[in-house]
Order: structure tokens, then C-alpha cells, then sequence
């Protein structure tokens, strides 16, 4: 039987978009138990998530997309904890922009399967915040990440690098709208919601 459970640390920090600098909080989210844990996104710094680790095993470093508020820590995050990192290979013009010294380790397709404590998550390519914007969905604890694909109160933001509004659409209607309503929305930043909850969103 799975001990797996979600843990959520909240890292703010500052992005720049088209020469302006936002206050942001972003949502790194931990599937596992007591003893492994599985690490989706790496914003800002690196010293809160290794906290929230806790010592334990980390199995992967799951990155959702490429934009620098999700990967900043990504490269230090490894070196603290050894994990590989998995990103969708359409967004590695967005990595090398934050990180030209270093690359991703694992490209990261559509149903690339990852394991944790007991329990599976099975990611879901949902391209249009990014080309590579890559949701994560763990069936047995019921819930599905989406990065900044799905928010509560409809689709991600399409004003950044390299994103488009009509792929983003497509993806969410028919990818992540295709999860039974119940299914809890664990987003990129603020509060949960449920696929059935952002069905009349999506327009």
C-alpha cells in the first residue's frame, strides 16, 4: 500500500518580464513518505526546498516548464540532494537562458511514468504556457500538477516567452479536463482547485 502524501513549500522570489521586475510566489510541491521524496519545480532558491526535504532521498527533480521562476534552483537543488533533472526538451531554450553552464538530465516525454513511495505519477505534455509545459498526474492520491497550465480560475498565463493561447486551450480540454471532476489541480503558484471546478473556465 502507498505511504505516499503531497507536501507544499511556497518560495518567493523575483522574475523579470520584458524588463520588469514581479514579486512571485511559486508552489514546489513534494510527493512521498518519510524516507524518498519526489521534488516538482525548483523556483527561486534552493535553501527552502532542501529544508522541506528534510534529509530525505529525493528521487527526481520534476520540472513542469522552463520558465526562470520554476528552474532558478534547479542546477543547486541537484547538488544538494544528487536527483536528476527532468525537463520536456522543447523548453531547453528557456533553460539555457537561466542555466547556460549546466544542462537538464533526463528529458521528460508524454507518459514518462515516476515512481515515489509506493505510489505512481504519469506525466501529460500540455504544451501552450510553454512548449514544453508538462503536467504530472498521480492517480492514487487523486490529484494532478499542472505548473502554470491550469490555475484556479482557468488557464495559465499566456503573456510569457514563447506561449500561446490556443495550444493552451487544447491542452486543457483534452488532457487535463478529461480527469474525473474530483480530480484536485495542484498549480505552479496560489491555491488548489478541481478539474470539475475549472471546466466552465476554460473558454
Amino acid at each position: 500500500m502507498s505511504t505516499a502524501r503531497i507536501e507544499k513549500t511556497v518560495v518567493n522570489g523575483i522574475f523579470s518580464l520584458d524588463g520588469q521586475d514581479f514579486d512571485v510566489d511559486n508552489n514546489v510541491w513534494l510527493v512521498g513518505d518519510d524516507d524518498e521524496v519526489l521534488v516538482i519545480d525548483a523556483p527561486h532558491r534552493p535553501e527552502p526546498i532542501v529544508e522541506a526535504i528534510g534529509g530525505r532521498r529525493v528521487t527526481a527533480i520534476v520540472l513542469t516548464h522552463g520558465h526562470n521562476d520554476h528552474i532558478t534552483a534547479a542546477v543547486d537543488l541537484r547538488e544538494a540532494t544528487g536527483a536528476p533533472i527532468w525537463l520536456n526538451a522543447a523548453d531547453l531554450m528557456l533553460w539555457e537562458s537561466v542555466h547556460p553552464e549546466a544542462l537538464p538530465d533526463q528529458p521528460l516525454g508524454h507518459c514518462t511514468p515516476f515512481h515515489v513511495a509506493g505510489t505512481s505519477l504519469l506525466s501529460m505534455h500540455t504544451p501552450g504556457h510553454s512548449p514544453g509545459s508538462t503536467s504530472l498526474y498521480a492517480r492514487d492520491l487523486n490529484t494532478v500538477f499542472t505548473g502554470d497550465t491550469l490555475f484556479c480560475g482557468g488557464p495559465g498565463a499566456t503573456g510569457r516567452s514563447y506561449s500561446d493561447r490556443p495550444t493552451i486551450l487544447n491542452s486543457i480540454r483534452s488532457c487535463l479536463l478529461t480527469l474525473p471532476g474530483d480530480t484536485v489541480v495542484k498549480t505552479g503558484h496560489g491555491d488548489d482547485t478541481t478539474v470539475a471546478a475549472e471546466v466552465g473556465r476554460v473558454r
